[in-house]
This record gives structure tokens, sequence and C-alpha cells, in this order.
């Protein structure tokens, strides 16, 4: 290859490393008509770098947070990979959880695995679920749902669900459409109701049948439970224990930040049993930690004089 031909080749090489964040593939060197000597030359300049094994940038320094993405997504040697899950919630504007990076590709594609980064081969990418633009990775609504059934836990399923609506990067209605392309799966009723939850808290709070719960955890029958809407729109319900002089207030999903309000509603609880009459409980915890939460009534009924039949 003579020297004006290199430089040609240089030129495309940059043109098409400026679609993926400065940082191409080794199989796209080779297909850009350049050698490993080549690469040297640019690298031993200090105008390239290599990152990882499988990658060069046309450009040296520290990696920002889009290139070390853009940088995992080739490494794969997947074609079809997009960031998904939390990773693509990230790239869409989320802020407050930290996660690996997390990839995904479809099924029958076999990605290399790379450490520090959670590869997905999946059954549930379907037509039009990547963004058509940018980095490559799924819709919100796409990346959010599939987080929540990858979390490791529960609470960060229900936290996931909560921020990125909260965030605004998706609607509860659009999540909820999205979780009914998924078949089975372990977590699926959780979100289901976790979802429903977010999405009409008024509707949630009404439906809920604290007198079932009670029956559940041999917990006397409370007097009576009332929807009321505070001063500024807040949902709540109140479930009275009038023999007892015991309130429990269950507060909806629009009312929490994160999980802050599950932790928070236990420690308070904690305090108030000593000589308050008003328990708090978020929907969410009774979704999640509800064995917690009735155990706290429990104590407060005691308290007051109820015995257990038992």
């Amino acid at each position: 290859m003579d020297r004006e031909s290199r430089r040609d080749c240089y030129r495309l090489a940059a043109a098409t490393a400026a679609d993926q964040d400065g940082i191409l593939s080794r199989r796209q060197i080779r297909e850009l008509g350049l050698h490993r000597r080549d690469v040297r030359t640019q690298v031993d300049a200090k105008r390239w770098h290599k990152p990882s094994p499988n990658t060069v940038a046309v450009f040296t320094g520290e990696l920002s947070q889009r290139q070390q993405w853009s940088l995992a997504l080739l490494e794969t040697g997947c074609s079809r990979a997009a960031l998904d899950g939390v990773t693509a919630l990230q790239a869409a504007g989320l802020t407050g959880y930290a996660a690996p990076t997390t990839i995904s590709c479809p099924l029958g594609a076999k990605p290399r695995r790379i450490a520090g980064v959670e590869v997905h081969v999946t059954r549930w990418r379907f037509t039009g679920d990547v963004m058509n633009s940018g980095i490559p990775r799924v819709r919100p609504q796409v990346a959010a749902v599939r987080a929540a059934l990858w979390a490791r836990t529960d609470r960060q399923a229900a936290l996931i669900l909560v921020m990125a609506v909260q965030q605004r990067l998706s609607t509860a209605r659009r999540l909820q459409w999205e979780l009914r392309r998924i078949g089975r799966h372990p977590r699926r009723r959780l979100l289901v109701q976790v979802l429903a939850d977010i999405a009409d808290g008024a509707q949630a709070l009404g439906e809920l049948d604290f007198a079932a719960l009670c029956r559940q955890y041999r917990l006397p029958k409370p007097s009576r439970q009332v929807l009321r809407r505070g001063t500024r729109g807040q949902i709540y319900l109140d479930v009275y224990f009038d023999d007892y002089g015991l309130v429990v207030e269950v507060d909806g999903i629009q009312h929490a930040i994160g999980l802050n309000q599950v932790d928070d509603a236990l420690r308070q609880n904690e305090v108030s049993l000593g000589a308050e009459t008003v328990l708090r409980i978020p929907l969410l915890g009774l979704r999640l930690q509800a064995a917690d939460f009735m155990a706290q009534l429990s104590r407060g009924l005691r308290d007051r004089g109820w015995r257990s039949r038992r």
C-alpha cells in the first residue's frame, strides 16, 4: 500500500470511529484495509491507543463513560449488541443508581465475555427495541423492565421501576405494556403489582384489602379503612383499630423517593411504637417487606392490650 492509500485508510478509520465515540474493533480495522503494523505506527506515534484486546481508540487519553460503553459493545464481537438494563437507562439520563455495564445480544449470538460487564443473550429482543440513532441502546421502557427482571433482589427491581418513572424516562403505562411481552418469570407477578401501584396509586390503595393481610398474619380485623387525599393531592389509606387506639397510614408509591421511604417508615415506626398511635406503611413496603411491617403492627397491638389466640 502506497503512502497516499494508507492516508486514505486512516481518514476512513477516523470517519468510521467518529460514529462509535472514537473506538474501532480489530475486525473493522482489517475491513478498512489497515494492518497490525499500521495500528502500531499510530500507537507508537501516540495518536492512537489500544484500550482493550480487541479494540483501538483513534485518540489518546482517558475514556469517557460513553466511550467505555462503546468499547464494551465492540469488545463483545456481536454486531447487534446494545446497551440494556440499567446502562441503557443511564444513557437515557438515569441518575442515582450504580450498576455494572449491561449489554444484551439476541438469541443465537455468541458474544465474548468481558470482565466487569454483564452480557445477556436474551430471547426478549424484539423488532424496534433498539434506538435508531446514537450509541446502540434499547428504548428506556424496554431497559427498565429488563433491568427489573435481571436485578439481584426484589428491592432493586422495584427501585428501578420507581426511579424510571420518577425521572420521567418512561411512564408506568408504557412499562406495563412492555411487561406484557414478557412470558413466564419468577418476578413477573411482583412487577405487575408494583407497576399497577405506580400507575394508579388511588385505585391501588382503594383496592388494598388490609383486613386480608391481618388475617394472613393472624392479627385482629381492623375497625374500618378510609381512603383520603392530602392537601397536596397525596393519597393515603387510613386503617383504624379503634379497640386498641392504633391507626395505620398506608402511603401510595407516588410519595416515595426510591426505597428510602420504606426504610424510613420502618425506623419511624420503631420510635412511634413507644408513645404514638400512628404507624406509617408505604404501599411499596407492603409489596416488598410485608412481614416486617405486619410484625410492627402486631407489636403495637400487643402493647395496647391485644392477645393472640394462637
